[in-house]
């Protein structure tokens, strides 16, 4: 192995370790992790941070040491042929795998850590992966299939999300695929919000709770809530009962502007009432609505290594920790990130990303 570009994680968690190993593969370059989800209860890799870990592994036919559980101290170098023609950066296959989480470790971000792998693909990547769909401390599946991907779409992203079944903790059981075909991502551009344009609800039960009728009033709670922000003529709701392994419930609040989406959302807890999760999701959309960033909080984040790719820049509502670790990563792999306070949110810039670098 050449000598691994060395990163400490002691004050990150899981995204500082999806997002090195995405910008690890993109760069060709090996990366040493040291001191995985450092600031966590439990550090080092659990079975999700393991999964992806496995199947980026897979994808890019990459060596790689630590890969097991709790493991703190990780190695990993790509093993993609050099392209003379995309700068010295790897070229990588598609294919198509299948990966079982064995827990109901989170499927979406698992996938999270494949999405920009999109820009180095040669032909297209199926990924099918069993675990937790709708799980705590993670988005939702349906934000991702109705809020993100729709997002990054706008800027060239070819990537679509089917699911099969769904899965709630603890039993997890839940099925997906990603499809990701290559891709060439347009700078980004989001510092300005239009008119709010759409409210869609996006309401989803276990069978075993159908009889509750969880679905309808998680998504009545949300739309009685934005009633004063919300227009009727905007609103589409889409209700769905789903066979899982276990009870379970999700909502996602997605609303459509002149630039962008953002999305909010929510999971059913044991003696919480629907409504009551509706209402909280709502009650973060309105907070949204009363400020000027055109995404979410959660999106923020999520669109630290996009710009790393692309370029460009977003306005954020606030500079969380996620934010701060995920720029710090940025800049340890020599991209120059600017963040400037415009009131009460920042723009984060990336005037010269991973395609123009050298």
């Amino acid at each position: 192995m050449t000598t691994p570009r060395v990163l400490d994680g002691s004050s990150a968690g899981g995204q500082f370790l999806r997002t090195a190993l995405a910008l690890s593969v993109l760069e060709n370059e090996p990366v040493r992790l040291e001191n995985v989800r450092g600031d966590r209860p439990d550090p080092g890799l659990a079975h999700q941070h393991l999964a992806a870990l496995e199947t980026i592994t897979h994808v890019c036919d990459a060596d790689v040491s630590g890969d097991e559980l709790g493991a703190e101290t990780i190695e990993f170098e790509p093993g993609l042929e050099t392209d003379s023609d995309r700068t010295g950066r790897g070229r990588l296959g598609g294919g198509e795998y299948e990966i079982n989480i064995g827990t109901a470790g989170s499927v979406t971000l698992l996938f999270e850590t494949l999405l920009p792998l999109a820009t180095a693909l040669e032909s297209p990547l199926s990924v099918t992966v069993t675990g937790g769909t709708d799980v705590a401390w993670s988005p939702p599946l349906d934000y991702l299939r109705y809020v993100k991907l729709p997002l990054l779409r706008r800027f060239g992203l070819a990537a679509a999300c089917e699911i099969d079944r769904r899965g709630f903790y603890p039993a997890g059981g839940g099925r997906a695929t990603l499809q990701l075909a290559p891709s060439d991502l347009e700078r980004v551009d989001l510092v300005d919000r239009g008119p709010i344009e759409g409210l869609r609800v996006y309401s989803t039960e276990s069978a075993s709770l159908a009889e509750r009728d969880v679905a309808h009033r998680q998504a009545e709670g949300a739309l009685e809530r934005l009633g004063r922000d919300a227009e009727p003529d905007l609103e589409e709701r889409c209700e769905t009962t789903a066979e899982s392994a276990c009870p379970g419930s999700a909502l996602v609040v997605r609303l459509d502007h002149g630039t962008g989406v953002a999305g909010f959302s929510a999971l059913g807890e044991r003696g919480t009432p629907a409504e009551r999760v509706g209402e909280d999701t709502a009650d973060a959309a309105t907070r949204f609505l009363e400020g000027s960033a055109p995404v979410d909080r959660h999106m923020a984040d999520q669109l630290l290594v996009v710009l790393a790719v692309a370029g460009g820049r977003v306005r954020i509502p606030a500079v969380t920790d996620h934010v701060e670790t995920g720029c710090t990563l940025l800049e340890e792999f020599g991209i120059d990130v600017d963040r400037e306070r415009d009131g009460e949110t920042t723009v984060v810039s990336v005037p010269s990303p991973l395609t123009g670098k050298r």
